[in-house]
């Protein structure tokens, strides 16, 4: 296998134009809805499932928190699908994308520190600090807390990336290793292929679980802000 092991994360063109924002687009498409009176089972499930991760996340949360109960659920849809979409062969995966990670992270991030910053201005400013710090260390820590919120929406982007890109890095090795061992040992690829399937299992809890944390720390962010 002479292709390059990072291939699978170019960006894929059309017509020499970069088709990411037709591949962001694509999941949307692919949640059912209904204007029936009585839905089918796929749209039940599927509303069961919103329910109870927005009971979940929203627990904690007061009136004004819960004003981001849509976006919250819109965003784990999205990361979740997308997520989803990518495992498919011959696929591009958006949340490999540090870039595309960050462009949802930041925006997200800071939001909730306005919110904090508008509605619990000491409470926010107080977080800066904590309490019974000596005065000799005022300003080191102050500088300290500063930075650590400041790479909250980074530690976001990457985690998501990271995890993403990992599992996808394995599942190529695993694959091109099968397609090795089909020449030379098919005993050998036989197993390879029950890890590869074991593999990709992982690879969809993987999935969903990343896009509930990411989702999961937004609302912890708004909760500490609210």
């Amino acid at each position: 296998m002479n292709e390059n092991l990072f291939t699978l994360f170019a960006t894929p063109t059309i017509l020499n134009q970069p088709a990411t924002i037709l591949i962001i687009l694509l999941p949307m498409l692919l949640i059912p809805t209904s204007k029936h009176l009585i839905n089918n089972r796929l749209t039940t499930i599927q509303h069961n499932l919103i329910q109870l991760t927005l009971k979940q996340m929203m627990m904690t949360h007061n009136t004004k928190g819960q004003t981001w109960s849509l976006m919250l659920m819109s965003l784990i849809t999205f990361i979740t699908m997308t997520n989803l979409l990518g495992l498919l062969p011959h696929s591009f995966t958006p949340t490999t994308q540090l870039s595309m990670n960050l462009a949802m992270a930041i925006p997200l991030w800071a939001g909730t520190v306005i919110t904090g910053f508008r509605f619990k201005t000491k409470n926010s400013l107080a977080h800066l600090l904590p309490q019974g710090t000596p005065t000799p260390l005022i300003p080191m820590l102050v500088v300290i807390e500063t930075i650590s919120l400041l790479i909250q929406p980074m530690a976001l982007a990457v985690r998501l990336t990271a995890n993403i890109t990992a599992g996808h890095l394995l599942m190529h090795l695993v694959g091109s290793a099968v397609l090795t061992l089909l020449t030379i040992s098919p005993s050998a690829a036989l197993l390879t292929s029950a890890l590869l399937m074991l593999l990709t299992i992982l690879e969809i809890a993987v999935a969903l679980i990343q896009a509930y944390v990411f989702t999961l720390l937004v609302s912890l962010y708004l909760h500490n802000n609210t």
